[in-house]
């Protein structure tokens, strides 16, 4: 079996929106898994020098335009939330206290997340935001209440955003297939290229 298609993304992100939507199918399509591993964008902000991406001058309006053009070609609901950008910590630390049990659930809950986020545009920011979607799953809302306050997951999610800072990640999404790194949504067509070929 080959490896599995490390998929990293920040929940507020919304080209890692539109990547989470697109890269099962394309892993299913080459007979390939996908680990899904949230991250935090800002933490790495230090070292790069950026900042959030609708943030940066010039650059920020024409994502303001390209993310709802892109969207529409490729039919997926977009809506970006008020406030954004946003803290996305809740989101991260309850996927990852999800995944250690149940890491089907743990995807299904990260695009139940997103799809709030960007597809209806309404905030996940908040620990009740993230407890709601979680119970509209069936997940118990006061083990998850309890887990987002355990130091536990609190360090579980500080050691994964570490992890993936001494990998290189910088941004999202951001595709690791066998050691060769892809950034950015408009990569995904080298990915499917990528595996189809095997590189090049």
């Amino acid at each position: 079996m080959p490896d599995p298609i490390d998929f990293y993304f920040d929940f507020s992100s919304p080209y890692g929106y539109l990547a989470a939507k697109r890269i099962e199918a394309i892993a299913v399509k080459h007979g390939r898994s996908v680990t899904w591993r949230p991250h935090l964008i800002g933490a790495v902000f230090p070292t790069t020098g950026s900042k959030p991406l609708l943030d940066i001058p010039l650059k920020g309006e024409y994502a303001r335009r390209d993310l709802p053009r892109t969207a529409r070609h490729l039919g997926i609901p977009f809506r970006l939330p008020t406030p954004f950008p946003f803290l996305s910590v809740a989101a991260a630390r309850a996927f990852y206290w999800l995944n250690d049990r149940d890491p089907a659930k743990a995807k299904e809950l990260a695009m139940a997340l997103y799809d709030r986020a960007f597809g209806a545009g309404e905030e996940i920011s908040s620990t009740e935001a993230v407890i709601a979607v979680a119970s509209g799953l069936g997940i118990d809302a006061d083990e998850l209440r309890a887990a987002l306050n355990d130091p536990a997951v609190k360090q579980r999610l500080k050691a994964e955003v570490n992890a993936a800072i001494e990998r290189g990640v910088f941004g999202s999404p951001y595709i690791v297939i066998n050691g060769e790194p892809f950034w950015g949504h408009d990569k995904l067509e080298d990915v499917d290229a990528w595996l189809e070929t095997g590189g090049w």
